[in-house]
């Protein structure tokens, strides 16, 4: 099982991760569909961020930011993937959610892809449910959004 721990986004391998997750998006959904944060805004310190490992090894990463009305957004979920389908993308998730609850957040909303038909079976195995577009974003027909209430 890999373990999760809150780590700085500008590391190499996070950012090949980043960069490979921009690159697979680009190829599904055309740019103006494409709401991940970039680099500049992701190294911002509102965003919380976490790296998955295996024997030092990043598997994966993701992160969070806080929003009105006692909610988080989760951000940049990605593994690797050779290490998928071995519990990376529930370890981030729950660690994600762990922290944001504890920061105080009672719901945590996400926004991925209708292609993404990984990140959707992951994160419905977890008990995220479909909603509206939330915070800043208006409908899209190649976007789902989905929440989850934090306990």
């Amino acid at each position: 099982m890999p373990t999760v721990q809150r780590e700085t986004r500008d590391q190499p391998e996070v950012l090949a991760f980043l960069a490979r997750a921009d690159e697979r998006s680009a190829l599904l959904y055309p740019a103006e569909s494409r709401y991940g944060l970039a680099l500049p805004a992701l190294l911002s310190a509102d965003v919380r961020f976490f790296v998955a490992r295996q024997d030092s090894r990043a598997l994966g990463c993701g992160g969070y930011t806080l929003i009105p009305e006692r909610a988080a957004e989760m951000k940049r979920l990605f593994v690797d993937a050779a290490a998928r389908g071995r519990g990376v993308g529930g370890a981030l998730v729950r660690a994600i959610e762990h922290a944001a609850a504890k920061e105080g957040a009672r719901t945590l909303f996400l926004e991925t892809g209708v292609k993404s038909f990984e990140a959707l079976r992951l994160y419905n195995r977890l008990g995220f449910v479909r909603c509206g577009p939330f915070a800043a974003y208006r409908s899209d027909p190649l976007s789902v959004f989905m929440l989850k209430p934090l306990l």
